[in-house]
């Protein structure tokens, strides 16, 4: 199983931006689906944006406007660039990846995907 790496979080204030970026432990490994989720206490993790390896994007629709997922898969990461950030953007948010599922057409649900970060915490103050 691989490990993957979190990046990029911190504190920022209502309208600031922050990119998050995801790398794995070990440079060989290659995924086929890649994708950000959030989570709150007490609240299930919530499904933000993936990409597949052909570059196919989806997003939640409540975020698209404000955030966008790449991957820069020379450089074998997946980062989230997140703009105009509110205090409800405020989570844990988890990079998570897959070597076999796709995602291509759609958001797999956490419990698809293999591999996980331990997470990094964004928190935005108004």
């Amino acid at each position: 199983q691989a490990q993957l790496m979190e990046s990029g979080g911190g504190s920022v204030q209502s309208g600031g931006s922050l990119t998050l970026s995801c790398t794995p432990s070990k440079d060989y490994i290659t995924f086929r689906c890649m994708a950000w989720f959030r989570q709150t206490p007490g609240n299930k993790r919530e499904a933000v944006a993936s990409i597949n390896s052909d570059g196919t994007t989806h997003s939640a629709q409540s975020l698209a406007r404000r955030f966008t997922i790449s991957r820069d898969n020379a450089k074998n990461t997946l980062y989230l660039q997140m703009t105009n950030l509110q205090p409800d953007d405020t989570a844990m948010y988890y990079c998570a990846a897959d070597r076999r599922v796709s995602c291509r057409f759609d958001v797999p649900p956490p419990s698809r995907l293999a591999d996980w970060g331990q997470g990094t915490q964004v928190t935005v103050s108004s």
